[in-house]
């Protein structure tokens, strides 16, 4: 087993389990006669063997950080009376440095009474070391206490200063966390926009263009097919959609998996000319130009273009049904140009009386790739959309 597996197998066990070595370690290292008589030591008292009390100090030195990080009170109350009874006995064992240590544990993990806490060690330590004073031989002066304390001091401020490390940390991912849900949101919120309203716009103007062509049955299916091909066209953009959303979606081995082709996810420019063609034969006179060859990798541009154009034409078809509108793409190396832009003063009303949505997610989306956008009416009339998209960007 790798040690990366050994990791993850040693954070699956509770913090008790992984804080008992700990606690163990310096029980072991207690009794072992090269380390007897070198531990912490405050005050002036003579060291002196081991006898029962220095097995019951041991154990509240080392046994509570098992539960250091679980209940924190309890540890730091039981060390600091093991700690107090080891100095004051003068036994000095190698147990007296997890006083600094459980300090440091409890500023981090201590979550109630934190003030009353330090107050109560601060005002314990007092008596302790006056009785310190007084048993001693009088060589440690009141200085050499007051080192101990603010020692003691740094050592919960070292674990305070971790906990509110962590709490912002925690605080920090939350924030990122949370917009890069708003982000996720806002995109699938484009997404469906631009598919539901322009699919749906298309089938609603055709299928009320096939009530006035029941005299003329060719026509009539011919407008019946139209909505048919507009209706798979929204059904294929929605899968692509719920790719999005589950990218595992659709990737078994069905019957009807093998007899669907997939079309590409990503819709390219050369599409755009399918959007001319749907709009046109929702009763939209469009007339569609296409200068210069797109670069071999466009990045996310050839996307919003096709976004731009896709919003516009549902606009037009909306607000100016039945105006002339027109539709340019210039492909350069470094940027793709576009703008459609709808004759009369119906269109005008889209920018008054639609809600915006669309068009302020095509603002966001060419911002983002770093191009220009803009949208309004003319002085004749008619209202325009272009946007400048530089290639080579990922939105």
């Amino acid at each position: 087993m790798s040690l990366q597996g050994v990791g993850r197998m040693w954070r699956r066990f509770d913090v008790t389990v992984r804080d008992l070595p700990l606690g163990v370690l310096f029980l072991v290292a207690s009794f072992l006669p090269g380390l007897r008589g070198h531990g912490t030591e405050v005050g002036d008292l003579a060291t002196r063997p081991f006898d029962a009390l220095a097995v019951a100090a041991l154990g509240l030195e080392c046994l509570p950080l098992v539960v250091r990080r679980r209940w924190p009170a309890v540890c730091l109350a039981l060390v600091t009376c093991g700690f107090a009874l080891d100095q004051l006995r003068g036994y000095h064992s190698t147990a007296g440095t997890t006083l600094p240590i459980v300090l440091i544990s409890a500023g981090s993990h201590l979550e109630r009474r934190r003030r009353t806490t330090a107050v109560l060690l601060s005002v314990a330590y007092v008596p302790l070391a006056i009785a310190l004073s007084r048993l001693g031989s009088g060589g440690e002066t009141p200085e050499e206490f007051v080192t101990f304390y603010l020692v003691l001091a740094l050592a919960w401020g070292a674990g305070a200063w971790l906990r509110s490390t962590r709490i912002a940390e925690a605080e920090r991912r939350e924030r990122v966390a949370a917009q890069t849900r708003t982000a996720e949101r806002t995109r699938i919120a484009r997404e469906l926009h631009d598919v539901v309203t322009h699919h749906v716009t298309a089938m609603v103007v055709q299928a009320e263009a096939a009530r006035y062509l029941t005299a003329a049955p060719e026509r009539l299916e011919q407008s019946l097919t139209a909505v048919s091909d507009t209706g798979r066209r929204a059904i294929t953009d929605l899968r692509h959609l719920l790719d999005l959303l589950n990218p595992d979606h659709g990737t078994g081995t069905g019957m009807a998996e093998h007899m669907e082709p997939k079309e590409p996810r990503t819709p390219a420019v050369g599409r755009v000319l399918t959007l001319v063609e749907q709009t046109r034969r929702a009763g939209q006179p469009v007339d569609f130009t296409e200068q210069g060859t797109p670069p071999a990798s466009t990045g996310s541009a050839d996307l919003v273009a096709y976004r731009v154009v896709q919003e516009a034409l549902t606009n037009a078809l909306k607000y100016a049904h039945g105006s002339r509108t027109s539709v340019q793409i210039r492909h350069s190396d470094r940027e793709i140009t576009v703008e459609v832009s709808t004759d009369g003063s119906g269109s005008c009303s889209a920018a008054a009386v639609g809600s915006g949505r669309g068009l302020a997610g095509l603002r966001e989306r060419v911002d983002v790739l770093g191009g220009d956008f803009s949208a309004g009416s003319g002085t004749d009339g008619g209202f325009t959309v272009r946007a400048r998209i530089p290639a080579g960007g990922t939105s």
